[in-house]
């Protein structure tokens, strides 16, 4: 068919259609498009344009069609024909929708901001323009362009959606809990808007709510394993595991290879102290992926804290392959020295790659490694520096900063100097003290602020670093402490950085000496440690500090500890001087409190008599 017959053919369907304008058949073919007719829609813009070759919103029709087909280059030129004729803020949009699939995110946040420019009061306009910019990792103005979205309508329902699921991935808990219970009210009963409330709620430690709204999104998406996981994962999270444990197996019968459930599972296992069937389970993770890193890693942890310690040196190696553990590491080409080779007359860059406590634990080994005849350089966290810096067979003591390291001939990381020594529990490295002593002016300073030593001096710590991923099994309020407060004792608070609820019990609670304005640096705690008879906390780097300075220490620690405290035993080999108090299975502070206090009264009973008294911790 010729040109003039296919003009004739058009004309003779206009007619039998009775539509004759451009405009009609667009709108036809629009509504042929939307009931998913696609040839009839395209029938309609040929005619369109055969009456008028410049039509723009035939050009438009034209590029929706061919964005429907995925053909996003043609879609682009057709769409882009139709805003060099009208730029319509419709077009501008259709075109950046586009010019996003085609992965062309810059392009295509121009064609939003124009759109939004030329029509402000679009809200669906503004949340594309919050789209790409999304795409682009520009969460702060995808932010304000969501939310510029909902102020021109409340009822955008997708604007309100993704803009809670972003600010919960910023951590703006509060704010994406606001987000999400709005999508509930315009939607109510959305499965997807539940399952993101809750891991909100989760997050604001909201657990029974969120509980509530997991277990109501599982109910209406039975078979969505997520869902079946996150209730595990709440339950764990309030110590339920033997609740949780089901549903993790559910989660694994609707995923097979579901990572999260898996390590989940072994995690409440671990918890339970059903430790084979742990193992087991990371036995089963490493036979679906033999390059499972966090696999290995926690099996090594298991093994370190059952006192296996061949295994479970040599797994944590394999912290170097997850990424996303929070550890220092370094850029270097030179080779690391897991103690095979000789470092006598070789210069050694030993450095802090976990947290403080860690770095604190194995400083022990750096004297030991100078004893080697190697020259060693100390690189540790700014916060340590000045209480470290001294650490005998230390050459030279680097704060850990950006910035250019001196030339040394091989490193090590402070946590793999177990693994280079070849410890044991038999052969730990242990000493009454192993830190240098705090300056004489810090220690008189102390004992002038303390005053009279008429009782016993107790330094108290209830809470550590919030970022940890087991702080809520590791910290508890300040008020679960108080019925040791009214012992006979002296009792000085060492806790940095307290938390709102418990600067509210300390102002309440005026017979705790806090004087931790004082606390500069930890060579001002180390001196005030060194001033007291006893220190009681909870597993933080202050546990270690005390201990690594010979002072009586109590430490509070859960059912399952961190696995430098092993299991069933109330000594440390790593510390002589502390004495461990252990939740049972009900996992309860409140009996491990009970256990202090009974100890402690003990204990108080024959302060008169100090010189001839022990604390339990000392040799």
């Amino acid at each position: 068919m010729n040109r003039r017959e296919r003009r004739s053919a058009a004309k003779k369907s206009r007619i039998s259609l009775g539509i004759s304008s451009p405009a009609a058949l667009c709108e036809a073919g629009l509504n042929h498009l939307q009931a998913g007719r696609l040839l009839d829609a395209q029938l309609c813009c040929q005619q369109a344009l055969a009456i008028d070759p410049n039509f723009a919103d035939a050009f438009h029709l034209m590029g929706l069609l061919s964005f429907q087909a995925r053909q996003h280059d043609h879609a682009v030129e057709w769409i882009a024909r139709a805003i060099r004729q009208d730029p319509k803020p419709d077009y501008l949009v259709s075109l950046g929708t586009a010019l996003r699939r085609l992965g062309k995110l810059e392009d295509a946040l121009k064609a939003f901001d124009k759109a939004v420019q030329l029509k402000p009061d679009a809200s669906e306009s503004w949340k594309h323009l919050a789209d790409v910019l999304v795409d682009l990792n520009r969460p702060d103005q995808a932010v304000l362009g969501f939310q510029r979205a909902l102020e021109l309508s409340s009822s955008n329902w997708g604007a309100a959606d993704k803009l809670g699921a972003l600010l919960l991935q910023l951590g703006r808990l509060e704010e994406a809990l606001s987000c999400f219970d709005w999508c509930d009210q315009i939607r109510p009963d959305r499965a997807s808007t539940l399952q993101k409330r809750a891991v909100t709620k989760f997050g604001l430690d909201r657990l029974e709510d969120a509980l509530a709204d997991i277990r109501r999104a599982q109910a209406l998406d039975p078979t969505n394993a997520d869902n079946c996981n996150n209730i595990g994962a709440i339950l764990q999270r309030m110590g339920r595991d033997a609740e949780a444990l089901p549903w993790f197996d559910i989660a694994l019968g609707l995923r097979p290879n579901y990572p999260s459930a898996f390590t989940n599972k072994a995690s409440s296992l671990t918890q339970l102290h059903r430790f084979t069937e742990a193992f087991a389970v990371y036995r089963e993770m490493k036979a679906l992926d033999p390059a499972d890193a966090e696999a290995d890693w926690n099996i090594a942890l298991l093994h370190l804290l059952a006192g296996n310690f061949e295994a479970g040196w040599a797994g944590r190696e394999v912290r170097w392959k997850l990424p996303n553990l929070p550890i220092g590491r370094i850029a270097s080409s030179q080779p690391v020295w897991l103690g095979r080779e000789s470092v006598e007359s070789k210069t050694i860059l030993i450095h802090a790659d976990e947290g403080l406590g860690d770095t604190i634990q194995f400083a022990r080994y750096v004297p030991m490694v100078a004893a080697r005849g190697a020259r060693v350089i100390l690189v540790i966290q700014k916060a340590l520096h000045p209480l470290l810096a001294e650490l005998p067979g230390v050459s030279e003591c680097i704060p850990m900063v950006k910035g250019d390291l001196p030339a040394f001939d091989m490193y090590c990381p402070l946590s793999s100097l177990p693994l280079a020594f070849g410890t044991t529990l038999q052969t730990i490295p242990v000493a009454q003290s192993y830190l240098p002593t705090a300056p004489a002016a810090c220690l008189r300073a102390w004992e002038d602020r303390l005053g009279p030593r008429d009782r016993l001096r107790i330094g108290l710590v209830w809470s550590g670093n919030p970022k940890h991923k087991n702080d809520h099994n590791r910290s508890l309020p300040l008020r679960d402490l108080s019925p040791l407060l009214d012992l006979d004792a002296t009792f000085i608070s060492l806790q940095k950085e307290p938390r709102p609820d418990d600067k509210a019990t300390l102002l309440e609670r005026t017979g705790i000496v806090d004087l931790t304005e004082h606390l500069t640096d930890f060579v001002e705690t180390a001196a005030l440690v060194s001033c007291l008879d006893l220190v009681i906390t909870v597993d933080t780097s202050v546990a270690h500090l005390a201990g690594a300075l010979g002072c009586p220490t109590w430490i509070l620690l859960p059912y399952t500890p961190d696995y430098r405290w092993l299991l069933d035993r109330d000594d440390s080999p790593w510390y002589p001087t502390v004495w461990l108090f252990r939740q049972t299975a009900s996992r309860d502070y409140a009996t491990v409190i009970e256990r202090v206090r009974a100890e402690l009264t003990a204990q108080i009973a024959l302060w008169p008599n100090k010189q001839n008294a022990s604390l339990p911790g000392t040799i």
